[in-house]
């Protein structure tokens, strides 16, 4: 979960790369370092912390340079360090690295009997040493063939050289790497979005594969070192600058943002004339598709652990939900009538790449739900359903969270209704339902004043419990997820109805329990495990929607009530209280809300 950015140009680089560098700082914010090349000398300044540090290093220090690599640090090799940062130099070569050698302690022996002397804890500065060991009995091309056999793992690598005065190697396995064309110059990063700002053309590197990139030319090679070509991809143009305008955070314009990119959305797949879906070049047919099976990671698995219940409802499909990350280790047996749909924010995200590509190489049915049309799932999908929420650049997902749920639940009453499992008449009326759904999210945002006040309770307490029932549980499992991501504290999601066979031993005097529970089917019953919990003593934050109806309970220590809509639509509005609360718990402790601790956007290691 790192990020790269290279420049090879007849004009300086550092301040591009830099800020290059800032757009990148989603994949990682623990330390960032620059090396350029200037009359044969690598220069090197690297720091501890963001990348605004590097900034002011760097204005301190004459490093300029018509060549460069920069990187944005996760750490997985090393603690976070000025000397742990990339890149990694040698005498003859610097490196900066996205991905995990795990080979690297035994190449890091057999380099050290060869004389070789390391300065950093991380697996990355192996491969300098190791290119530096191979160039000393091999040409450039061949040395690359060798030393990316002889690396286990994954990574994405930008290469600078001593003698080479225009030359970056760009190399990668598993982890993503974009090349962009410029003129009298040309580009190397770890996803397009770091690229665009410069070019909206560009080439993607697929396994194994690397690339000669110079000012003037790229030239593309295989895994055995044979020339290959690449296609030439123009990007799309409506990913504008993005900046947090008038708020504090990105996270809470994004929270902000979440009626306008569902109407996007719903636009995008809804013909309101025909009063249908529109899923255009679906390259199956209904009937083909007997089971489904979903994948995904994270807030992406908790979307479609929400769909696997519309599914059921709605459509005669067999449907499973797996973690990606637990998908590619069991004993799978595919079947061909089966569809396979992996969610992924990024489209980078690693373990539900290397799901899609273990489905991709079994030859099933591969659908994708992605914000980033570009990205690498997207690229090795069947066929891709986008998002369309635009940029989101708080690591803790809100907006693409919508996002995802909103494409799977309009793909499943595509898939339902040709299967005539609904009818015409309820058709019309869930796509009615869903073209109100905008403004019922922006009606639900107004609740920030009782929000900020509740927020104090959970930002003080030891920790917390969300609950609900159907539609509510993985909603639960979200707003647990916000709260440990952001406020850094313990939050457990779990089925209301299970409290008693094990959870309800935590309660405690003065606990906040969310309980989420909608005015649906399951609400007597989900009120009735509220009432458990309330008499152990914990206080309890309900959130459920506008009704006439009282609420049967009492002792309830405050109460959020979002917009009325159909029951399949309320996981929508029952997410944006929880949203809220992770987020002002956060901003109550002052911690860094965009960026939390230890966390990345694009998880893009194993």
């Amino acid at each position: 979960m790192c990020g790269i950015v290279g420049i090879t140009s007849n004009k300086q680089v550092t301040s591009r790369i830099i800020n290059s560098l800032k757009k990148l700082e989603y994949r990682g914010y623990d330390s960032a370092g620059i090396a350029t090349l200037e009359e044969g000398i690598i220069k090197e300044v690297k720091c501890e912390g963001r990348v605004d540090i590097l900034e002011k290093n760097i204005s301190k220090i004459n490093i300029n340079g018509e060549i460069g690599i920069g990187h944005v640090r996760w750490a997985t090799h090393g603690k976070p360090s000025t000397l742990n940062a990339h890149p990694h130099s040698s005498e003859v070569v610097s490196v900066v690295h996205n991905g995990i050698i795990e080979n690297s302690t035994i190449l890091k022996k057999l380099l050290e009997k060869k004389g070789h002397q390391f300065k950093s804890q991380t697996d990355t500065e192996v491969i300098a040493h190791l290119v530096t060991d191979y160039l000393k009995k091999n040409n450039l091309k061949n040395t690359i063939v060798k030393v990316l056999k002889k690396l286990h793992g994954s990574f994405a690598l930008g290469i600078i050289f001593k003698d080479q005065p225009d030359l970056i190697v760009g190399a990668r396995r598993g982890s993503p790497l974009a090349v962009g064309y410029g003129p009298n110059e040309n580009y190397l990063g770890s996803d397009s979005y770091a690229l665009k700002s410069m070019t909206n053309k560009v080439s993607y590197l697929n396994d194994g594969e690397f690339c000669l990139i110079k000012k003037d030319n790229i030239d593309f090679f295989d895994t055995k070192g044979n020339k290959i070509n690449k296609k030439i991809l123009n990007l799309s143009k409506n990913d504008q600058s993005y900046d947090k305008g008038d708020y504090k955070h990105f996270m809470s314009k994004e929270i902000e943002e979440q009626p306008t990119t569902i109407k996007n959305c719903v636009n995008e797949y809804v013909d309101k004339v025909n009063q249908k879906i529109n899923i255009y070049n679906f390259p199956w047919k209904i009937n083909e598709i007997k089971s489904l099976v979903l994948v995904g990671c994270g807030t992406a698995y908790h979307s479609c652990m929400i769909a696997k219940y519309w599914f059921e409802k709605n459509s005669l499909l067999e449907v499973n939900v797996d973690i990606a990350s637990e998908f590619r280790y069991r004993k799978l047996k595919f079947k061909k009538d089966c569809l396979y749909v992996f969610v992924s924010q990024s489209g980078e995200t690693a373990d539900t790449y290397a799901a899609l590509d273990i489905c991709k190489k079994n030859k099933m049915k591969i659908c994708s739900i992605v914000n980033v049309v570009e990205s690498s799932i997207a690229r090795d999908s069947d066929f891709v359903l986008p998002i369309h929420c635009g940029p989101e650049i708080g690591v803790a997902s809100t907006k693409a969270f919508l996002g995802q749920m909103l494409v799977l639940y309009m793909l499943c009453l595509k898939i339902s209704f040709d299967q005539k499992i609904i009818n015409k008449k309820v058709y019309v009326q869930k796509i009615k339902n869903l073209l109100l759904l905008s403004k019922l999210i922006k009606k639900t945002l107004l609740i920030d004043n009782k929000i900020q006040i509740i927020s104090k309770t959970f930002a003080n307490s030891r920790g917390s419990m969300f609950l609900g029932r159907g539609y509510s549980f993985p909603i639960a499992l979200e707003g647990a997820l916000k709260l440990k991501e952001l406020a850094y504290m313990h939050a457990e999601g779990y089925p209301a109805g299970e409290m008693k066979h094990g959870p309800l031993a935590l309660i405690e005097e003065g606990m906040p329990v969310v309980v989420i529970a909608p005015r649906d089917e399951l609400y007597k019953k989900t009120v009735s495990n509220m009432q458990e919990v309330i008499s152990r003593g914990a206080k309890v934050l309900l959130i459920t929607n506008k009704s006439k109806d009282e609420i049967f309970s009492e002792n309830i220590w405050e109460t959020i009530t979002v917009e009325n809509v159909s029951n399949d639509l309320l996981p929508f509005l029952t997410t944006i209280p929880l949203q809220k609360l992770a987020y002002y718990s956060a901003l109550e402790k002052g911690y860094d809300i965009d960026k939390p601790r230890n966390l990345a956007k694009s998880v893009t290691v194993e």
